[in-house]
């Protein structure tokens, strides 16, 4: 017995079921993580406009910690990133810049936890289905092949033959059917949910330059107001 037919023997004996099971166990976990994280983008909503409106009539008023306490009432990841700023905007416009792209990566990877999964799910699930397709196309004609060899007559095989392979084809396309019926949502919520994290990001950006603009306006990155600011501390 060559290679390829231990090879068919296997995937024979092994069956397209656990196919099915497998698709089934992706398909859940799927689903608990698409809910998870549509209620994670849910609740750190918020109005980003009237935020940034806020934010910038504070900053003329030269009211930082009313623009932090603005900030931290809001349940934002935006909000989360420009509050780290504000934080170190005493120590210049520098430091608060690398503060805010410290928050920013954080808030980032929180974001995108998962969606990994989704992706992989939604880009190999067909491919898997089509697995369990090939593995029962083999079944079908391995059965048709025993079937002739075994002495039928032809009247009866010519009959048993056509039908035994249309059903088991028929079975194994079910395999298929699935694994586009789990990629097709992971895709699309991955899409969707990458759509929001870039939405949520360039957003951050916007807020963050709100508070660089002010930073710099108010000579706070100004080398020599720096020295000042040290000196008058001392």
């Amino acid at each position: 017995m060559d290679i390829t037919e231990k090879f068919k023997n296997a995937m024979i004996g092994a069956g397209a079921g656990w196919v099915l099971w497998l698709m089934l166990v992706l398909s859940v976990v799927s689903l608990a993580i698409m809910l998870e994280r549509a209620w994670l983008y849910w609740s750190v909503r918020d109005d980003i406009a009237k935020l940034m409106k806020d934010l910038g009539t504070l900053l003329r008023a030269n009211d930082l910690d009313g623009a932090k306490k603005r900030l931290e009432a809001s349940p934002s990841a935006e909000a989360a990133v420009v509050v780290a700023g504000i934080v170190e905007a005493e120590d210049g416009v520098d430091a608060a810049e690398e503060a805010m792209l410290g928050a920013s990566a954080l808030q980032r990877l929180k974001l995108e936890r998962r969606l990994a999964f989704l992706g992989t799910v939604g880009n190999n699930a067909p491919f898997v289905g089509l697995l369990g397709t090939v593995i029962g196309i083999l079944g079908a004609f391995d059965a048709l092949g025993k079937e002739k060899g075994a002495g039928t007559g032809a009247a009866v095989a010519a009959q048993i033959a056509p039908q035994a392979v249309m059903t088991n084809i028929a079975e194994a396309l079910v395999a298929t059917a699935v694994g586009l019926l789990v990629a097709i949502p992971a895709v699309a919520a991955f899409n969707a949910f990458q759509r929001v994290v870039k939405t949520t990001i360039s957003n951050t950006d916007a807020l963050g330059h709100i508070l660089l603009a002010h930073l710099k306006a108010d000579g706070r990155g100004d080398p020599a107001s720096v020295v000042e600011a040290a000196a008058k501390g001392l």
